[in-house]
C-alpha cells in the first residue's frame, strides 16, 4: 500500500515524500480512510507506530478542502497532555502542510502567554494545546472554541493518568455538538471506555498492536544490584560498552537530579528533563540531546511518552516505575521505525515486586544478571549472595509469567 492509495492530496502527498516515507505504517493505513469519511475513531496504538501521522494527515486533508473565512477560526482542536507532545504534534503539522494554505500553532503552559497569544489573534485553522493552558485562555476569552469541527485526545489514557479528566469534560462542554472525534490511547483501560463511551459517536475501532505489549524488536535485560550501587553500575555500563547516548528514567524529580550530578562528575555529559525544570530548559536539554550535544538525558516519566528520538539505542530505567503500564512506554522511545533498540532496568531488592508484575503484563521473562563487582547484598530472590566473579541469569529456572490483563492498581507518580 501506498499513501497516493488513501485519498489524501498531491499537496499532501508531496509533503509526506519530502519527509523520506513511501508506505504508510499500520495505523495510518487503517486511520487514515476512516478518518477521511468522518467517522469518530477509538484508536489504540503504542508509540513509535506513526499514529500522529495517522490523525494529522486526514485532518489537513479535509480542512484544505474548503474556504477559509478571513479571521480563521479553530477548525480542529488537538488535546495532548505534556508541552513536549504538544510542540512535537505541531512540528509534524508544520512539515505536512507546507505546501497547504493551513495555519497553526501550538500553546502551552510553562512560559509566557503573550506569543501564543498573538499566533492565535492573526487566525489558526488548527490549535494544539496541553488543557491547562487551553482552559487558561478560553477563560480569559482569548481563543474561540465554537466553530471546532474536529476534536483530538491525544495520547488520552496519560491525560486521565495525569488529572486531567475534568479539564477535558469542560473543554468538551464549550465545543460545537456537531463534529468529529478523534481518541488515540495506548491501551484501552476502562477509564478510557468510559471517557469514550461520553463523546464519541459510534467510533471506528483501531487497533494495530496487542493491549499492553512491548515492542518485540527491542532487546530487553535487567541486573540486579543495590540501590546504593546503582549509578556506579550505570556508569560502568555507560563506559564499558561506550554507549554515546541513552535515555535514562528516574521515578522522581530530585533523583533525576543527583543522578545528572553523578554522570558529570564521571566525565559524561548529561542533562535532566521533568516537571520542576522551567519550559525552557526543557527545550534545551531535549534539543542538546537530539543534537548529540548531550550525551544522557535523566527523566521522570512526564518524557515516557511523546518524545521521538529518531534512531535512539538504549533506554535504561535507573528506578522500575511502580505502574508496569510505564515501562511499555519507556521503553517504547527505543526501537521505533523499525530500528533495533536496547532497554536496561537496574533492579534492586524492593522493586522485584515492579519487575513481577512487568513480565505478568507484557507475558515477557525479562533475562536478568548479576555482574561481578555490583552483586546485591541482601538477595531474598536466590537466598545467597553469587560467588565471586560469577555472571548468571538471575531468573534461571523460573518460569515465565502467563499473559494477563489484569492490572494492578495504580499508583500514584511524582512528575
Amino acid at each position: 500500500m501506498s499513501f497516493d492509495s488513501l485519498g489524501l492530496s498531491n499537496y499532501i502527498l508531496q509533503a509526506i515524500e519530502k519527509q523520506g516515507y513511501t508506505t504508510p505504517s499500520p495505523i495510518q493505513a487503517q486511520a487514515i480512510p476512516l478518518i477521511l469519511e468522518g467517522r469518530d475513531v477509538l484508536a489504540s496504538a503504542q508509540t513509535g507506530t506513526g499514529k500522529t501521522a495517522g490523525f494529522t494527515l486526514p485532518i489537513l486533508e479535509k480542512l484544505s478542502q474548503t474556504t477559509f473565512a478571513k479571521n480563521r477560526p479553530i477548525r480542529s482542536l488537538i488535546l495532548t497532555p505534556t508541552r513536549e507532545l504538544a510542540a512535537q504534534i505541531y512540528e509534524n503539522i508544520k512539515n505536512y502542510s507546507e505546501f497547504l494554505d493551513i495555519r497553526s500553532t501550538v500553546i502551552f503552559g510553562g512560559v509566557k502567554q503573550t506569543s501564543q497569544v498573538n499566533a492565535l489573534r492573526q487566525g489558526v485553522d488548527i490549535l494544539v494545546a496541553t488543557p491547562g493552558r487551553l482552559l487558561d485562555l478560553h477563560n480569559q476569552r482569548l481563543l474561540n472554541l465554537s466553530k471546532v469541527e474536529i476534536l483530538v485526545l491525544d495520547e488520552a489514557d496519560r491525560m486521565l493518568d495525569m488529572g486531567f479528566l475534568r479539564d477535558i469534560k469542560k473543554i468538551i462542554a464549550v465545543l460545537p455538538k456537531k463534529r468529529q472525534n478523534l481518541l488515540f490511547s495506548a491501551t484501552y483501560s476502562k477509564e478510557i471506555k468510559t471517557l469514550s463511551s461520553t463523546f464519541l459517536n459510534n467510533p471506528a475501532q483501531v487497533s494495530v498492536t496487542p493491549q499492553n505489549t512491548t515492542v518485540e524488536i527491542i532487546e530487553q535485560k535487567a541486573y540486579r544490584v543495590d540501590k546504593g550501587n546503582k549509578p556506579q553500575l550505570l556508569i560502568h555500563l555507560i563506559k564499558e560498552n561506550n554507549w554515546q547516548q541513552a535515555l535514562i528514567f528516574t521515578r522522581t524529580k530530585h533523583g533525576a537530579n543527583k543522578l545528572v550530578e553523578k554522570l558529570d562528575r564521571a566525565g559524561l555529559s548529561a542533562a535532566a528533563i521533568h516537571g520542576n525544570k522551567s519550559q525552557n530548559q526543557r527545550t534545551k536539554a531535549l534539543d542538546g540531546f537530539k543534537k548529540g550535544k548531550v550525551q544522557f538525558l535523566v527523566a521522570t516519566d512526564i518524557a515516557a511518552r511523546g518524545l521521538d528520538i529518531p534512531l535512539l539505542p538504549h533506554v535504561v530505567n535507573f528506578e522500575l516505575p511502580n505502574v508496569p503500564e510505564d515501562y511499555v512506554h519507556r521503553i517504547g522511545r527505543t526501537g521505533r521505525a523499525g530500528a533495533s533498540g536496547e532497554a536496561l532496568s537496574l533492579v534492586d531488592i524492593e522493586e522485584v515486586s515492579y519487575m513481577r508484575q512487568i513480565e505478568k503484563l507484557t507475558g515477557e521473562k525479562i533475562p536478568t544478571e548479576i555482574l561481578e563487582g555490583f552483586e546485591p547484598q541482601n538477595n531474598k530472590e536466590t537466598g545467597k549472595k553469587p560467588a565471586q566473579g560469577q555472571k548468571r541469569p538471575f531468573n534461571k529456572g523460573k518460569k515465565p509469567f502467563g499473559r494477563s490483563n489484569n492490572k494492578p492498581k495504580r499508583k500514584s507518580n511524582n512528575y
